[in-house]
């Protein structure tokens, strides 16, 4: 690889990193400003997370899943050995028959959403609040999201494949603004201020789509829409082919959050709500760590791969598992021990109380005790994608989906006969116990091929974080970090105590582990 193919490559990838953390930040002020601001105390947020969560589930499944995977590689393949008219035409046909897939699909789910509703929160029938009734008009408003979402992501593939990466990267951001400035500025006018929100993601993902014509246009490549479905074209054939193993995959993960949302429908009012941000708490460890080493692994595991260079193979695939086990302990713990703390100083205003405060931080303790498992699930699966074998991490899933099924119920049940408020907790644990399942079946049918050598080094690596783990959190349990000291300090004093303590813990860490011979800026400048 010549040098100025090196440089693009990383000023591709800083730039995309830089607006996904711009993004990640802007959707914590969005959260922020939604609980802050929306009241929960009838289950409105909850209703909306719900109306929300179904197009999210088709856009989780289509727009970033099986639509981004399969079309670039055939887009790049008319690219390289296709005329321009022969892309232009492609780009047409799958841009006209996914449009007119979308438009029928959107106008199903709005004439539906009661039905849909009652599929996905069966328990909001006995609501007292009418939540079924808000959901279902919520939905009507959020579904055609999911038509401009998609879209959305086959204009990103379209500009990646084209070497544009600045501008998919930071159209999320778009709608995060979107989405705070109907919370702040427009739900006030609204008599039910969630109904802000859904307009608001209807026009944020409308935004989003229309952000990315231009570099369309000036490429010369903006699509001529025909309401048809072209089935017969050769390039939407290909697509197909790629799609449907994607699709089966990434339902798996998907299903299991609606598994999630259905019995947490049943449940005290908020713990919809509860469940959502404690989740979106876990998300950001998981996408800077678990979804970036995976994100460096993979193209380097092909190349060595197919070269039959298994030393090679062997030696990044430790180095990955090390990397994921020097950082997901530490931030498991220090999520476990801060998880309130970080609550109070980000959330704990207007409408969002204490009892919120120590709900969610309930949820987050019990998801950040299976992010270990969840970020080695990601490093793993790079071993089975660099061997083109997407057939078992799908099965993995599918035995972690059913244990966690079972879970859900076991510890629900277990919960609310222990008259505990937070049976939502027995919910994020299952997600844990099953994410540390799918991460066994992953590294056990890894070492069953042969593929896999572990590095000898990794146990001492493992037991030397640990070590370094538990130090860190002592000195993290010396600081005051009782609720009453807290919700007693001012915006100010809750970030420069909480950041501090962070960034305290995060030296000692790190300088415990060079101790222990263990250097984190050689293990990464090596591999």
């Amino acid at each position: 690889m010549s040098s100025s193919i090196k440089r693009k490559f990383f000023k591709n990838t800083a730039v995309v990193s830089a607006f996904t953390m711009l993004s990640r930040v802007f959707g914590y002020i969005r959260d922020a400003a939604i609980f802050i601001f929306i009241s929960n105390s009838t289950g409105a947020l909850d209703a909306f997370f719900v109306a929300f969560r179904i197009p999210n589930f088709f856009r989780r499944i289509f727009g970033e899943g099986a639509l981004s995977t399969a079309y670039i590689p055939v887009l790049s393949d008319y690219k390289n050995n296709k005329e321009k008219e022969d892309v232009r035409e492609f780009i047409d046909a799958s841009i006209s028959t996914l449009t007119s897939i979308l438009i029928i699909i959107s106008i199903i789910g709005v004439l539906i959403a009661p039905v849909l509703i009652y599929l996905i929160a069966p328990g909001f029938i006995n609501s007292e609040f009418g939540q079924n009734e808000l959901a279902a008009s919520l939905l009507r408003i959020t579904f055609p999201y999911m038509l401009f979402i998609c879209l959305t992501a086959v204009v990103a593939s379209i500009l990646n494949t084209y070497d544009n990466f600045s501008v998919p990267a930071l159209t999320p951001v778009l709608l995060n603004i979107v989405l705070i400035i109907s919370v702040v500025f427009v739900a006030p006018y609204f008599e039910e201020p969630v109904f802000a929100l859904a307009w608001g993601l209807l026009v944020g993902g409308i935004i989003q789509l229309c952000f990315q014509f231009y570099p369309l246009i000036k490429m010369g490549l903006f699509p001529k829409f025909k309401f048809v479905y072209k089935n017969k074209h050769p390039g939407i054939k290909k697509i197909k082919e790629l799609m449907l193993p994607v699709i089966f995959g990434s339902s798996v993960t998907q299903i299991n959050l609606i598994f999630d949302t259905i019995i947490a429908s049943f449940l005290i009012t908020g713990s919809i709500s509860w469940l959502y941000m404690s989740d979106r708490f876990i998300e950001l460890p998981l996408a800077l760590f678990g979804i970036s080493i995976a994100t460096v692994l993979l193209p380097k595991l092909s190349e060595y791969y197919n070269k039959s260079d298994v030393k090679s193979y062997n030696a990044t695939l430790n180095w990955g598992l090390k990397l994921g086990i020097i950082i997901s302990l530490p931030t498991s713990i220090g999520l476990i021990l801060l998880a309130e703390p970080i609550l109070i100083t980000l959330l704990q205003y207007r409408e969002f109380s204490l009892h919120d405060v120590n709900m969610t931080a309930l949820g987050m303790i019990a998801f950040a005790i299976g992010l270990p498992g969840m970020i080695g699930a990601k490093i793993l699966i790079t071993n089975y994608y660099s061997r083109k074998n997407t057939r078992y991490p799908v099965r993995a899933a599918v035995i972690a989906v059913i244990f966690n099924f079972f879970l859900n119920i076991i510890f629900v049940i277990y919960l609310i006969k222990s008259e505990f408020d937070g049976a939502h907790v027995g919910l994020a644990l299952a997600t844990s116990i099953s994410a540390y399942i799918n991460f066994y079946l992953l590294f056990k049918t890894a070492l069953k091929t042969k593929i896999l050598r572990i590095d000898l080094s990794i146990k001492k690596i493992f037991i030397k974080s640990l070590i370094s783990t538990v130090i860190m959190s002592i000195f993290i349990l010396y600081f005051d970090l009782n609720l009453e000291t807290w919700v007693n300090l001012n915006l100010l004093d809750r970030l420069i105590n909480l950041f501090s303590i962070i960034i305290s813990a995060t030296v000692i860490y790190f300088m415990l582990l060079i101790i222990f011979g263990i250097f984190p800026k050689k293990l990464i400048i090596n591999k």
